[in-house]
C-alpha cells in the first residue's frame, strides 16, 4: 500500500485519535485572522501616515511610528 493509503486508513479507522485530538486542540490556539488581518491593516495605515509625517513634523511622526509599533503588539495578541 502507498503512504497515502495507510494514513487514509489510520484516519478513518481511528488509529491516531489521539493525535488528531491533539492537532484539534492546537487549532483552538490560533488567531483569529479575521482580526488579525483588521489590525495589520490599521497597523499600516498608521505606520504610512508616519512616514508622511517626517518631512513635516519629525517629533509627531516619531509618535505616530511609535503608536503604529504598540498596535502592531496588539496585533500579534489578537
Amino acid at each position: 500500500m502507498s503512504d497515502r493509503s495507510n494514513l487514509y486508513r489510520d484516519i478513518f479507522s481511528g488509529k491516531n485519535q489521539k493525535h488528531w485530538d491533539k492537532q484539534q486542540k492546537e487549532l483552538n490556539h490560533m488567531p483569529n485572522q479575521k482580526w488579525h488581518k483588521i489590525m495589520s491593516f490599521i497597523k499600516s495605515s498608521i505606520r504610512i501616515t508616519g512616514y508622511i509625517l517626517i518631512p513635516f513634523d519629525l517629533t509627531s511622526a516619531a509618535f505616530v511610528l511609535i503608536f503604529s509599533e504598540i498596535v502592531g503588539i496588539l496585533e500579534e495578541l489578537v
